[in-house]
């Protein structure tokens, strides 16, 4: 489902990077791979990562920067060209007249660094005589790296900027490399290719709904001959910023994380390469099923936010950017997953969070395995326009309330840990719907370890147009309890 919006004068926001990723916004072409990322190796139980963390009392500004407090993401690895749809999914910011919201994508090959930023944006701004020193006064991106995976600016970090405007452009690229006294230019090869969607650049008189920057930065021009080995971790953070009118100065910028400074990668998330993956030696004893048992119960609270199935595709201009963004449909009955390529399309877009409580597992056990179960009863799109879509799981930074919740206030994404296909539906299913699964036991492992309930989000980072999966939440009707999320939880005794 899409919905009408004035074109104008657009620039496609396709792009071709190295190795031959095709990506045309508004226009739905797409490379398609049906074969999920590769995971990183195995790990034992015992050997999880760093837990993600504890949610209790609002931290300190510097407890935000402790290691534990920090996103990641987990970049998949692809053997060949990189699936844009696939790549791994995170985000930051706000939709309003003033303020931006960021999807950020994710992945890698053998040769290069994919990371492609779609943004909301009012406004869209370029420099018509850009310098290195103000690229970042106007509408522009900015990706920091540190290849050690350090908390001080040394010459494994790097700064790689690029400005928005018509088409690819040299001399609206920048990029600096640390060391003790600060950043310094340094002339590397990299690509940042920019497309945009809305009246017109440089251009007040009507809305526009965004734009985007795709970088590739070839792992060569940070000092490597190959791709760094899976496991691998350095430091990642992303800066947007923002500038509305040719007169008035830049606006606050956004980033994530959002506590990130250029100048500190202490502060800076973390980019490991590959999918984490879970597995446990032990004698299994223990087995429970957890979905809300009637309507009205307070277990397993869920939420779908954005691009509801009641507040899909809206297409007058003073709601989506003052509206939209902070709507709450915590009740609803059913809820869409949804992304595109085309971001002039963003009042489609939706996310669904949902929490399961862990109490019910005896203290003590060591999880062997954990499905999520979600049923599936439409797609977006007329019979067989829709195609199907990776819809990633993800980990929530904090916790939530159903009343409460919206596009703008939800938890980011503290890790995403794996996905699944779901095809569309040809025919209507009947109820309880078609059963989709994804394995979450990484996900629950580190939750039960915690003592805490698990707090998961799905999204996806489709390309085609007509990419939204319906589902049954945990407000359906008592007659299809069936159809309610189900999380499956197989525990044991260590061995």
């Amino acid at each position: 489902m899409s919905f009408e919006t004035r074109r104008g004068r657009s620039l496609p926001v396709g792009w071709l990077i190295t190795l031959g990723i095709l990506t045309l916004m508004g226009m739905g072409l797409l490379l398609r791979s049906r074969w999920p990322p590769s995971p990183s190796p195995t790990l034992t139980e015992g050997t999880l990562p760093s837990s993600s963390p504890t949610l209790s009392a609002t931290p300190a500004l510097r407890d935000l920067c402790a290691p534990e407090m920090l996103p990641r993401i987990h970049a998949p690895r692809f053997e060949g060209p990189i699936p844009f749809e696939q790549s791994a999914i995170a985000w930051f910011g706000q939709v309003s007249p003033t303020r931006n919201y960021t999807d950020i994508r994710v992945g890698y090959n053998a040769r290069e660094l994919f990371i492609y930023l779609a943004i909301f944006d009012r406004h869209l701004w370029y420099d018509e005589n850009p310098t290195p020193q103000t690229l970042t006064q106007w509408d522009a991106a900015t990706i920091l790296l540190d290849t050690s995976g350090g908390d001080r600016l040394s010459l494994s970090s790097w700064r790689f900027v690029a400005q928005l405007y018509s088409e690819p452009s040299p001399s609206r690229r920048n990029v600096e490399r640390g060391s003790a006294e600060g950043w310094k230019p340094i002339h590397v090869p990299f690509n940042a290719v920019p497309g945009w969607r809305g009246n017109a650049l440089n251009d007040d008189r009507e809305s526009d709904r965004g734009w985007a920057m795709g970088f590739t930065i070839p792992f060569s021009s940070l000092g490597l001959t190959s791709a760094p080995p899976e496991g691998t971790i350095w430091r990642l953070a992303v800066r947007v910023h923002d500038r509305d009118s040719m007169e008035d100065p830049s606006l606050e910028e956004t980033s994530w994380p959002p506590s990130a400074s250029p100048d500190d990668p202490s502060c800076w998330g973390f980019l490991h390469f590959g999918l984490p993956a879970y597995h446990a030696t032990a004698v299994p004893t223990g087995y429970i099923r957890i979905r809300r048992p009637v309507r009205n119960s307070p277990l397993v609270p869920d939420a779908n936010v954005g691009g509801t199935t009641s507040n899909q595709c809206p297409g007058d201009e003073h709601y989506i950017w003052n509206e939209w963004g902070n709507r709450n449909d915590g009740h609803a009955p059913d809820f869409n997953i949804q992304n595109q390529s085309d971001v002039a399309d963003w009042p489609c877009f939706a996310k669904y969070y949902v929490t399961f409580p862990l109490d019910a597992i005896p203290r003590g056990k060591t999880i062997i395995s954990a499905t999520l179960t979600l049923h599936q009863f439409g797609n977006a799109g007329d019979p067989g326009q829709a195609r199907p879509s990776w819809i990633q799981v993800l980990i929530a930074s904090a916790d939530w309330d159903e009343e409460t919740i919206t596009w703008n206030n939800a938890p980011l994404a503290y890790e995403n840990v794996g996905g699944a296909w779901v095809d569309p539906l040809l025919e209507w299913p009947g109820w309880p719907g078609v059963p989709r699964t994804w394995d979450v036991s990484y996900a629950v492992a580190q939750a039960y370890a915690r003592g805490e309930p698990l707090r998961l989000i799905l999204y996806s980072a489709d390309s085609a147009y007509h990419s939204g999966k319906y589902f049954v939440s945990s407000d359906a009707e008592d007659w299809n309890t069936e159809g309610r999320p189900l999380l499956e939880v197989w525990w044991g005794e260590s061995r």
